[in-house]
């Protein structure tokens, strides 16, 4: 007889997961024979580069690596990434003691938040956002999440002036995205300088999920907060930047005491990430010469810019109006009827596999977000396809 057993207050708090429901739909289209196009999950359809996949062939082979990996991340790796960050953003950091490695950027969302806020404390949360920041590293945690409206009108920006004083008093910490999931939203270094005023003042410590810091396009470059401050915290990964989101590989840097936090929590619960993995993603970051993307990265980026022009000016020549972003690998455009689930559906019927806005959360209902991870000829079929229900 199995136990009676009832899940936590903690996690019946959370809200049904709308990426569930799409994935049981498109297993069952799947299964009635329907070609799907899938645009809806930001994983990379290009191939982590080739310098790095034969890197970890020789690296996994060496018996050194066979170990359990150094917690924070063995020296090398932290050494590459406190280089890389020297050239691409001019800042400075301690290997050992400002930068900190990640079994993938999600962990260190929900863990940095798990080492810093109490139960019933305040945690300032962008919407629509990644719903990671929301569930995982607030009501999971015990917090109470406060919702920024990231609006149109205010290009996706939060309003930090019309948050109540009382809010403010109670909050700990603050997600912000840019470049932004699931907007494409960029961030300019004025507003990223006031945010940190903001937070400074109010002692709130801001975690900056910047996993989309090389996916720009025309001549928007994306800042760090590090670059203003030190005083916070900066997440990001090799997921996004060198197609390795199966690798399961990121990062976090900060201040010296910040981090040591974040390392007391991860000794609890992993034991690091694998050091020929490690090893392997110090190829990556060794191209960067100097603040240009290396021909590793400016590839990938060439090749998303391409897919976003042709679905971006092929949705406004068949009616649907749509911006292109200046960054991300997404598309975020008004869906063509208020309800963006069962619009959603109805491409789903055809095909088209996307993101309805309102699973990321209130302020992203009437919304529709590509992914660009599809091939050219599979993006102009469809938007051949969509064509032919609006």
């Amino acid at each position: 007889m199995p136990l009676n057993l009832k899940y936590s207050d903690r996690l019946n708090k959370l809200p049904p997961y709308i990426f569930a429901e799409i994935a049981d739909i498109k297993r069952r289209k799947r299964k009635e024979g329907v070609d799907l196009i899938s645009m809806d999950v930001g994983d990379p359809d290009i191939p982590t580069p080739k310098l790095i996949v034969d890197a970890l062939i020789d690296e996994v082979q060496k018996p050194e690596n066979y170990h359990y990996p150094t917690r924070q991340g063995e020296p090398d790796f932290l050494e590459a990434i406190a280089q890389w960050y020297k050239i691409r953003f001019n800042v400075d950091l301690a290997p050992s003691s400002q930068i900190i490695g990640l079994i993938g950027a999600k962990e260190g969302l929900v863990n940095v938040a798990r080492a810093y806020v109490n139960p019933g404390e305040v945690i300032l949360i962008p919407n629509p956002s990644y719903p990671v920041y929301e569930n995982g590293a607030t009501i999971l945690n015990g917090a109470v999440p406060y919702i920024m409206p990231l609006k149109e009108e205010n290009i996706f920006l939060p309003d930090l002036d019309n948050i109540p004083s009382e809010i403010i008093k109670k909050s700990k910490l603050m997600f912000l995205n840019y470049p932004n999931n699931p907007t494409g939203a960029v961030i300019t270094s004025k507003f990223l300088k006031e945010a940190t005023e903001f937070a400074d003042d109010n002692n709130i410590l801001i975690v900056y999920d910047n996993p989309y810091s090389e996916f720009t396009f025309d001549d928007y470059i994306a800042p760090s907060i590090l670059e203003f401050t030190s005083n916070h915290i900066e997440i990001n990964s090799c997921s996004k930047i060198f197609n390795m989101t199966g690798w399961r590989i990121g990062f976090a840097l900060g201040e010296k005491s910040i981090i040591g936090g974040l390392k007391k929590i991860k000794a609890q619960i992993d034991t690091g990430i694998p050091s020929f993995i490690q090893r392997a993603a110090i190829k990556g970051f060794q191209e960067y010469k100097n603040e240009r993307k290396p021909p590793i990265v400016q590839d990938t980026m060439d090749i998303y810019e391409k897919r976003r022009d042709i679905l971006v000016d092929g949705l406004n020549k068949i009616g649907w109006k749509t911006e292109k972003p200046k960054a991300t690998f997404y598309v975020w455009t008004k869906s063509p009827e208020p309800n963006s689930m069962e619009f959603s559906k109805k491409l789903i019927d055809i095909g088209v596999v996307t993101t309805p806005g309102i699973g990321f959360g209130k302020f992203g209902e009437g919304y529709i977000r590509f992914a660009l991870t599809e091939p050219v000829d599979r993006i102009e079929d469809a938007i051949s396809r969509i064509k032919k229900i609006l």
